[in-house]
């Protein structure tokens, strides 16, 4: 999660508890509301969405979802015959050994690589506490964040997930198998074929989505982030490179697939349809503002789309980040 959502989620004074959190949760403290969500209290559940592919997610995060409520990472597993996939690595020891024992709930085969869908700590974070032969595979400009800005990322986590959640004892991991921009990586763990891509810029310009043909299940970290009312986070502009990339995604999948988001429960290609339908809706409503003379201040006030308001950091993703970013992007082309 960004440092953006970090910070807008804490100053809107959205608390990340919510009533309806299953059974599993009931014996923990209160969540805290100045933090986005609280690491030492997610529970991970995993679930067998096709034969030996597993997503994991928070076990409040359907109940969450629904009411338009941030919950913490989603990611999964894949089981071959020769060994195990991971997709995200989670935000600390707790989190990455809880993921850890989900897979060796299931198998005792070696994981044999990790994948980082982007370099937000949430998704990265955790590399460290997986076992040395795990390869761990990013995109380059992933690992040149990492590398450029690990010390620094972590400071400025610790101040929105907290300072007592083992973000301390984070070192930054160098991956072994590195995407170029528009690259695919096969890999074969027997019986079970991934293909790991980058289709373009979507939320961050290292995105990478992890599609499993066979069994029809497409892991997207955060250019989805969860089931509507979620919206995409422009947090680096590039509306139309982001428009583009989601409806690759979303020519790649057939309509039975399975998708499992960047922060939620799985869903099906639907969902990517919401968000397409969003940002081609916002990129027609701030054209038609830039072609009357409006100013951003004035295409924000205009490009209200208050049917999507369900999102509870709403005020925050559409008005704060998406119309300004789709305004000044679009606004500078001929």
């Amino acid at each position: 999660m960004s440092h953006q959502i970090l910070a807008l989620v804490t100053s809107l004074g959205i608390a990340i508890a919510h009533p309806l959190a299953c059974a599993q949760a009931t014996q923990r403290t209160a969540e805290d509301p100045q933090l986005v969500w609280t690491a030492s209290q997610v529970v991970l559940i995993s679930k067998e969405v096709a034969p030996g592919v597993f997503a994991v997610y928070p076990d409040d995060a359907e109940a969450k979802n629904a009411a338009g409520i941030p919950v913490a990472t989603s990611g999964g597993f894949v089981i071959g015959t020769d060994g195990v996939l991971v997709i995200e690595s989670m935000l600390n020891r707790r989190l990455a050994n809880q993921m850890l024992g989900l897979v060796r709930a299931r198998t005792t085969k070696p994981i044999r690589y990790l994948i980082n869908t982007s370099y937000h700590g949430d998704h990265s974070y955790g590399n460290q506490f997986f076992p040395r032969q795990a390869r761990i595979v990013q995109h380059v400009e992933t690992q040149k964040y990492i590398q450029a800005h690990f010390k620094d990322d972590v400071a400025f986590m610790s101040q929105y997930f907290g300072t007592n959640q083992g973000l301390n004892e984070l070192k930054p991991q160098r991956a072994e198998l590195l995407l170029s921009d528009g690259g695919k990586l096969t890999v074969d763990l027997g019986g079970k074929r991934a293909d790991v891509l980058h289709l373009g810029f979507a939320q961050t310009t290292g995105d990478l989505f992890i599609w499993l043909p066979e069994e029809k299940v497409l892991f997207t970290g955060n250019p989805v982030i969860a089931s509507p009312p979620a919206l995409p986070w422009l947090l680096d502009g590039h509306l139309n490179e982001s428009l583009e990339t989601l409806k690759k995604l979303r020519a790649l999948v057939p309509d039975d697939a399975v998708v499992v988001p960047g922060h939620g429960y799985p869903v099906d290609p639907k969902t990517i349809d919401f968000d397409i339908a969003y940002l081609t809706r916002l990129k027609s409503e701030v054209q038609e503002a830039i072609s009357r003379g409006l100013s951003e201040k004035e295409t924000v006030q205009s490009v209200a789309m208050a049917e999507y308001a369900g999102y509870k950091i709403f005020p925050w993703v559409h008005a704060q980040i998406n119309v300004p970013k789709a305004y000044n992007e679009l606004r500078k082309l001929p």
